[in-house]
């Protein structure tokens, strides 16, 4: 769902009940190294965090943003109250706490869903992951992963968006690497689809990938969001390894 009622908020009863959920989920040695920032629609800070997911539908009508965040601070702190030496500012713990945040997230989206809203992964999140970082004071040891716009649809719910089929992504017992003939197979409905023919007609193109790569996900964004998120890694003491490594 791309487009919320504008400014219709979510009740806290019900926004209670989703982040319940969402704190049930499968976490890394029950130690939910995750944080998950509430941003309600209306306010100064839902208004600052717009422009890092580019002022998209999603973001800015919905009733709430929800920011799930890699969390390995809150841990440390309680360690070293407990005179235990943590040594979660690393690669390895940023992954996990990364996993665990997305797992919360997804719990969200299904409870959401299951009472009636709609939800939009913003995978922004990422690409701005700095200046959200500053706009939630977000300390270090903590990185934002990706952003749950949820709200009251203002439209019908929209069908299923397509996938590969089920062949395409699910491997017996061990990796069976791809073929042409496969990868033609798998991608044969969706490149002939009546949605993919509209769009290779407005982008004036002649297939399918080069819309991926020369549209919407090119080699210097990549590179450029890439850089941008190791460096606010590294600023949030994620590879702290890297450091010691050089003393």
């Amino acid at each position: 769902m791309r487009q919320f009622e504008p400014g219709r908020t979510i009740p806290d009863p019900l926004m209670t009940e989703l982040l319940a959920a969402a704190a049930r989920a499968s976490t890394v040695g029950n130690m939910q190294l995750y944080s998950i920032v509430v941003t309600h629609a209306g306010g100064p800070v839902f208004a600052e965090l717009g422009p890092c997911h580019f002022g998209q539908p999603a973001a800015v009508t919905a009733g709430a943003l929800v920011t799930f965040c890699a969390d390995v601070h809150r841990f440390s702190l309680w360690c070293g109250q407990r005179g235990a030496e943590p040594g979660y500012g690393n690669l390895q713990w940023f992954v996990n706490a990364a996993i665990d945040a997305l797992l919360a997230s997804q719990n969200f989206s299904l409870e959401a869903e299951a009472n009636g809203l709609g939800i939009c992964y913003l995978g922004t999140t990422t690409y701005n992951a700095a200046d959200i970082v500053r706009i939630l004071h977000l300390p270090k040891g903590v990185v934002p992963v990706t952003t749950v716009a949820v709200g009251y649809p203002a439209e019908p719910l929209p069908p299923l968006t397509d996938r590969l089929p089920l062949e395409a992504v699910v491997h017996r017992e061990t990796y069976q690497d791809y073929t042409p003939e496969w990868i033609d197979e798998v991608w044969a409905a969706r490149e002939a689809s009546e949605e993919t023919q509209e769009l290779l007609k407005a982008n004036d193109l002649p297939n399918l990938a080069r819309i991926f790569t020369e549209r919407r996900y090119t080699k210097a964004d990549n590179l450029r969001f890439s850089k941008a998120y190791l460096d606010v890694l590294r600023d949030q003491g994620m590879f702290e390894f890297e450091l010691a490594e050089t003393e």
